[in-house]
C-alpha cells in the first residue's frame, strides 16, 4: 500500500506542477504567460495536495531525494528505498501522460519546442553544469531542512479552552506549510534551473516526452537529464545531515 501511495502522490504532484506550467506555456491556454509566481505557486499548491491524499499511508515523500535523505540519517528503512524510488517515477511518468492528455489539442498549435519539453522536464537558463549541479544542491538542502522543521515543530501548539489543537496544525497544517516551502524555494532559487529539487518529477515526466508523441516536440536534452538527479540526490543527504547533526529536532 505504500508504494502504490508514493506512485499515486508522485502522480497527483506532476499531474498538478507539470499541467501549471503547461498552462502557462502552450498556446491558446487560458493561463498563458500568466508568469513565474504562478508556476512556483502551482507547484508548492501540488505538494501539498500530493501530501494530503498520501501522507497517512506513506509519509507522502513523493520524492527520491527525501526518501535517500531520510534513510541517511536513520529516519527511513533502507530495505523500501527502492520501491519508494520506483513507485517515484513510475508516478511521475504517469501524471506527465495525464498533462498531455489535458493539453492535447495545444501542442499542435505551439510552436516552441523548449516550451513543451519545460512541460515535462526541467532547464537552465545560463547552461553552466558546476553552477547547475549547485543550485539543485542548495535547494534540496533546503527542502530537507524545511521538512524536518516543519515535521519537528508538530504538536508545538499550545492548549485552548482544554483541546490540544496538535491534530489540527500537524494533520492539517503540515501539508500546506510543505506546499508552501516548496513555493518560497521556487521564489527564490528556482530562476536558474527550473528548480527540480526532485529527480522522480524530472525523470519521470521527460521519459515521458521522449515516448509521447507530442507535434514538433524536439529532442528530451538527456545530456541535462543527469544534474536534476544527482543534484537533489546529494542536496537531499546533505540537508538530513545538516539537520541531524546540529540536533535541531532533538
Amino acid at each position: 500500500m505504500v508504494y502504490l501511495a508514493e506512485f499515486i502522490g508522485t502522480a497527483i504532484l506532476t499531474l498538478l506542477g507539470c499541467g501549471v506550467v503547461a498552462g502557462v506555456t502552450l498556446a491558446k491556454s487560458k493561463a498563458n504567460a500568466a508568469g513565474w509566481i504562478v508556476v512556483t505557486f502551482g507547484w508548492g499548491m501540488a505538494v501539498a495536495m500530493a501530501v494530503y491524499v498520501v501522507g497517512a499511508t506513506s509519509g507522502a515523500h513523493i520524492n527520491p531525494a527525501v526518501t535517500l535523505g531520510l534513510a541517511s540519517i536513520g529516519d527511513f528503512g533502507w530495505a523500501q528505498v527502492p520501491g519508494y524510488i520506483a513507485a517515484q517515477v513510475a508516478g511521475g511518468f504517469t501524471g506527465a501522460v495525464l498533462v498531455y492528455l489535458a493539453y492535447f489539442a495545444h501542442w499542435k498549435i505551439t510552436d516552441d519546442p523548449d516550451g513543451k519539453l519545460g512541460v515535462f522536464g526541467t532547464a537552465p537558463g545560463v547552461r553552466n553544469p558546476i553552477a547547475n549541479l549547485a543550485t539543485e544542491i542548495i535547494g534540496t538542502a533546503m527542502l530537507l531542512l524545511g521538512i524536518l522543521g516543519i515535521g519537528a515543530n508538530e504538536g508545538s501548539v499550545s492548549v485552548e479552552n482544554g483541546a490540544q489543537l496538535t491534530d489540527f496544525f500537524s494533520n492539517g497544517i503540515a501539508p500546506l506549510l510543505t506546499g508552501l516551502l516548496v513555493f518560497a524555494i521556487g521564489l527564490s532559487l528556482g530562476g536558474p534551473t527550473g528548480y527540480a529539487i526532485n529527480p522522480a518529477r524530472d525523470l519521470g515526466p521527460r521519459i515521458a516526452h521522449a515516448l509521447l508523441p507530442i507535434p514538433g516536440k524536439g529532442g528530451s536534452d538527456w545530456g541535462y537529464s543527469w544534474i536534476p538527479i544527482v543534484g537533489p540526490v546529494i542536496g537531499g543527504v546533505i540537508g538530513a545531515w545538516i539537520w541531524y547533526l546540529t540536533g535541531f529536532g532533538a
